[in-house]
């Protein structure tokens, strides 16, 4: 099965249980990881609560921009929990004994997931939900988000859902391309 690489943004909206009674809406913001983009990702970190990071184990390049996507993100979102996926091991299931070092050196958690076959998708989102709505209702806020409200005359978000409309939302981030 082909799946074509992600053109600039995709967004995908979910409603999430969180396993004690409680649903949240959750927007995954899936970013390109072209080169040719890259003036628009500070624009995605606004109210972001998790970022997944993606790279693809079959394009050497796209490891290689992870250090350059990390600081970026780090740049705007100082403090949002950040994962680590390497996508595609179902071209060769030989690499999930390869030792990936970047996450170990960010202390990042770890994934390896076939978008294709669906190996630990549901893990990884599941993971990710959970990461952000801890950092959401932690208090913690972003410099972009700070900076935002000095012009507003109210908290950004108020109500918990992007945009400041009612209902619990939280958004995903996830660089590089998806399979």
């Amino acid at each position: 099965m082909h799946q074509d690489s992600t053109f600039a943004l995709t967004l995908f909206r979910k409603n999430a249980d969180l396993g004690d009674g409680k649903i949240v809406k959750v927007d995954f913001w899936d970013t390109a990881g072209q080169e040719r983009f890259n003036s628009m990702h500070p624009s995605y970190y606004h109210q972001a609560h998790v970022c997944v990071l993606v790279f693809d184990v079959t394009r050497k390049q796209t490891y290689t921009q992870l250090k350059e996507w990390y600081r970026e993100l780090r740049e705007y979102c100082e403090t949002i929990p950040c994962i680590l996926v390497a996508n595609k091991i179902d071209v060769d299931y030989q690499v999930t004994k390869k030792n990936f070092k970047f996450g170990t050196q960010n202390n990042l958690p770890f994934f390896f997931v076939s978008a294709a076959d669906g190996t630990n998708v549901v893990k990884v989102f599941d993971e990710a939900i959970r990461q952000g709505q801890a950092y959401r209702t932690s208090g913690q806020t972003d410099f972009l988000t700070e900076c935002l409200e000095l012009f507003s005359d109210e908290p950004l978000g108020e109500g918990g859902a992007i945009g400041g409309e009612g209902g619990e939302e939280e958004k995903g981030e996830e660089g590089g391309d998806r399979k």
